[in-house]
């Protein structure tokens, strides 16, 4: 039976469980933001070649997540370890030993190794890396509706699960900028290594050694403190010639489980992957963007890729714990439309200065809160549609992360192949390329958000064909959890 009241998890546990994505925000933090600049402009890689190893990374990520999705719904657990936890660690084991690679120069290579060379070199360390980060994700946020059952303690499970995540990003900012500090301060630096080159090659390797040195310690207090209840996997018999069709009972019927398979047929599914992916497209592409925007369109000198971050951050850290009273209050459709007006807000702002000074600080305030909010409230949506079908769940979110990586790969991949000056470091054509990009993928991509948003409000979130539970095969029919049995009322409808 359901249980009407379910117990409140505990602040010890939820805190446990929230710090279990640190390490993956870390990564992610400099995986979008410092990627493309690294590569491009420390390395010196062509925009295309820069582009095309960000692209593999997302195609490997989107492959990887439905794949792991899937498994980790079917696997029973290693040893003692729920199947959640236990892909969350194997996982963990591939990021560690994968991320530092990606931000240290190529061993054996040398000035005269051709750009094509290197590219084989990184593919294999970025997809080893990019399938440790989508199991733990998956993993990791398939966990919230197995730990939580009501709908406002899910949204403040994913606001304390986003509020690690602002607290990654700032982290990852925080020691960058006294890294570059660190640098100008005890050298005495010419004017022109105010800006990114070679030398600041010791700058990212450091700091993704950082990255995963913290991220571990995080890792390893969610292993210690999140508890997975194991549940054995529940098996669908197949029907045979003995099977009735029509069973006489409607109270003791065995009801099916809600499988991969039966999402597909789902609209609501659809509605969410589609919303999701917008919302992921104005968070990742304004993060990979925004670094481009500052050095060369707004021409500030480098220490501004760490500091204007970080301000958008702290902002949507800050956003994040108003999160559950504004959506208790005025719902999650009316708190994801304010979360686009503050992105729209944004990107009029960009759109219509050509030359910002101090007021940058105020708009990455903006995009912080903006951003900060249309995620939770896209995660909370996303938790809402499983609903009670948790034993899918980890499919669920390996198929909206795989909408979402696909379509920022390709988008940086267009956009980089739009280069005005695809091999050169810098050029004038740069300073207005970047700043209609960073309109593009903000104030754009909100205005599609915008639309997904309608079809939302119009036919509400919700499993239309398969009304079904885990505790259906037990005999419990839909009518003792409260509900009509509408997926026979659907199929007959359509």
């Amino acid at each position: 039976m359901v249980d009407p009241q379910p117990r409140a998890l505990p602040l010890r546990a939820r805190l446990s469980y929230a710090v279990g994505h640190f390490l993956n925000d870390l990564c992610a933090s400099m995986w979008f933001t410092y990627l493309l600049i690294y590569f491009h402009s420390v390395l010196g890689f062509s925009t295309g070649n820069a582009g095309a190893l960000l692209l593999a990374g997302q195609v490997a990520d989107g492959f990887c997540t439905p794949l792991v999705g899937y498994e980790a719904d079917q696997a029973g657990g290693c040893g003692r370890y729920g199947r959640r936890k236990s892909w969350h660690l194997a996982g963990t084991i591939c990021v560690i030993f994968s991320f530092p690679f990606i931000f240290s120069p190529c061993l054996g290579c040398s000035e005269k190794t051709p750009q094509w060379a290197s590219l084989i070199y990184y593919i294999p360390i970025i997809v080893i890396f990019q399938f440790g980060w989508a199991a733990t994700q998956i993993s990791h946020l398939s966990l919230i509706p197995e730990l939580v059952t009501n709908d406002h303690e899910k949204v403040e499970l994913t606001a304390f699960r986003y509020a690690f995540t602002v607290m990654a990003n700032i982290t990852v900012y925080g020691v960058a900028w006294l890294l570059l500090h660190f640098q100008a301060g005890h050298t005495k630096m010419p004017d022109h290594t105010q800006h990114l080159g070679k030398h600041d090659i010791p700058i990212f390797r450091n700091l993704s050694l950082i990255v995963v040195g913290v991220g571990t310690i995080f890792s390893l207090l969610f292993h210690l403190g999140t508890r997975e209840e194991r549940r054995p996997l529940i098996q669908v018999p197949e029907p045979d010639e003995n099977t009735p069709l029509l069973p006489s009972d409607r109270k003791n019927r065995v009801q099916p489980l809600l499988l991969w398979k039966h999402w597909l047929l789902e609209p609501a599914f659809y509605q969410v992957a589609m919303l999701y992916m917008s919302t992921r497209l104005i968070v990742n592409l304004s993060q990979t963007y925004i670094a481009m925007y500052l050095t060369n369109s707004l021409l500030l000198p480098k220490k501004f890729i760490a500091s204007i971050p970080l301000v958008m951050y702290i902002s949507g850290f800050l956003s994040s714990f108003l999160m559950k009273a504004v959506n208790r209050r005025i719902g999650r459709n009316l708190t994801y439309f304010l979360g686009l007006l503050t992105i729209l807000a944004f990107s009029s702002w960009v759109a219509l200065t050509n030359s910002i000074g101090v007021e940058v600080y105020g708009a990455a305030v903006l995009l912080g809160a903006g951003s900060a909010t249309i995620l939770v409230t896209s995660l909370s949506m996303t938790a809402d549609l499983i609903g009670t079908n948790t034993h899918s769940g980890a499919f669920v979110y390996g198929a909206m992360s795989f909408t979402d990586k696909v379509a920022n790969g390709i988008a940086v991949m267009v956009i980089q192949n739009l280069h005005p000056c695809p091999t050169a470091l810098c050029c004038t054509s740069c300073v207005s390329f970047y700043h209609w990009v960073m309109v593009a993928v903000t104030g754009g991509m909100a205005v599609v958000a915008t639309i997904f948003l309608a079809f939302i409000m119009i036919w509400p979130i919700r499993v239309r064909f398969y009304d079904v539970s885990v505790t259906g095969l037990v005999g419990t029919g839909s009518e003792e959890l409260g509900r009509p049995e509408e997926g026979e009322h659907a199929s007959a409808v359509n």
